[in-house]
């Protein structure tokens, strides 16, 4: 059993940045993939990024891409969340994830192949 636990989230004016961090405990070894979704309200769960936790591997999808940037820290069991150049639109809850089923570019932001789910942190951006 995986317990992960996001922190971070906060408020910040748009341009600003802000990290997320996602510590997972409980180790379960066939962890493969690790990934950030996030929720508006009214909006569905969408999947932002996500890293193979063993080749380092990532995908984002486009509205963040060049913005945001994902890594693991294998030795802490730590995921993060890197958000630049934040804007209104990326106000939302942020959740970490993790599965495992190896990372694949047709699955990694479809939130049933993630069997792990952290409680979320709020992010909120002004303008």
């Amino acid at each position: 059993q995986v317990q992960l636990v996001e922190s971070g989230g906060g408020s910040a004016q748009a341009g600003g940045s802000l990290r997320l961090s996602c510590v997972a405990s409980g180790y379960d070894n066939t962890r493969r993939r690790m990934a950030w979704f996030r929720q508006s309200p009214g909006k569905e769960r969408e999947g932002i990024t996500a890293i193979a936790t063993s080749t380092g591997a990532t995908y984002y999808t486009d509205s963040v891409k060049g913005r945001f940037t994902i890594s693991l820290d294998n030795a802490k069991n730590t995921l993060y969340l890197h958000m630049n150049r934040l804007k209104p639109e990326d106000t939302a809850m942020y959740y970490c994830a993790a599965g495992s089923f190896y990372l694949d570019g047709r699955t990694w932001n479809t939130g049933k192949f993630y069997t792990y789910w952290g409680q979320g942190t709020q992010v909120t951006i002004s303008s």
